[in-house]
C-alpha cells in the first residue's frame, strides 16, 4: 500500500456536547492519558504502518486483540489486517485479505454512513488485485467519498480529512477529469 494511502481522512463529532456522545473507546483514560484506540492515535499508527514494515507489525499487534464493536476502530483494525497482509508471506496473505474485508464488513455495518471507515476499505480495496474478487465495493466507496467531497465543508469531514480524499480521488484516478475539476473548485 502507497505511503500516500495513509494520509487517513477523519471525522470530528458535531455540536455542544459532541465529545461526550463518543465510545468510551475513543475518550481518554484517567489523567488524560489518550486511549490506544483514540482516532489520532490510530490515524498516526495507519499512516506509519503504510510506510513501513515494522510499525505495520506494531499497527496489527495494537488491534489485533480488540474485540469491542466500535465503527471506527475496527475500520482500523480491517486495515492493519490489510497491512499485515502486504508485509506477510506468501501463504499468508490471503488469509490476512479476507480477515480484512470480515472487519470492514462489520465497521461499516455498524457505521454505514462514516466517511473515515469507507476512506480505509477504499484505499484498501482500491489497491487489491481484481483476481481476488475481494474489491467489491470501490464503487460504492468512491461515491459515497466523491459525494461527501463535494458537499464539504458541509460532509462531516474536516479539513485534512476533506484533502485528503480529494487528493487520493484526483492523484490516484479514481474520479473523472470533470470530478476532478469539481473536486479542486471545492474550497477547503
Amino acid at each position: 500500500m502507497p505511503a500516500d494511502i495513509a494520509a487517513v481522512a477523519s471525522v470530528r463529532p458535531h455540536g455542544a456536547g459532541a465529545e461526550a456522545a463518543l465510545p468510551s473507546s475513543l475518550t481518554f483514560l484517567n489523567n488524560n492519558v489518550p486511549s490506544p484506540y483514540d482516532p489520532s492515535n490510530l490515524r498516526r499508527h495507519y499512516e506509519q504502518a503504510a510506510a513501513d514494515k515494522t510499525a505495520g507489525e506494531k499497527f496489527y499487534k495494537l488491534l489485533a486483540n480488540y474485540k469491542d464493536r466500535d465503527a471506527l476502530v475496527l475500520g482500523y483494525k480491517g486495515a492493519a489486517e490489510a497491512i499485515r497482509a502486504r508485509d506477510a508471506s506468501m501463504f499468508n496473505k490471503m488469509s490476512y485479505v479476507q480477515d480484512a474485508a470480515r472487519t470492514f464488513e462489520q465497521a461499516v455495518s455498524l457505521d454505514p454512513q462514516n466517511p473515515e471507515i469507507r476512506f480505509l476499505r477504499f484505499s484498501v480495496e482500491s489497491n487489491l488485485p481484481a483476481f481476488l474478487g475481494l474489491s467489491k465495493h470501490v464503487d460504492e466507496d468512491k461515491e459515497m467519498l466523491l459525494n461527501a467531497a463535494l458537499k464539504h465543508p458541509k460532509s462531516g469531514l474536516d479539513p485534512e480529512a476533506f484533502r485528503t480524499v480529494r487528493h487520493f480521488l484526483v492523484e490516484r484516478g479514481h474520479v473523472t477529469d470533470e470530478e476532478a475539476q469539481r473536486l479542486n473548485k471545492v474550497a477547503e
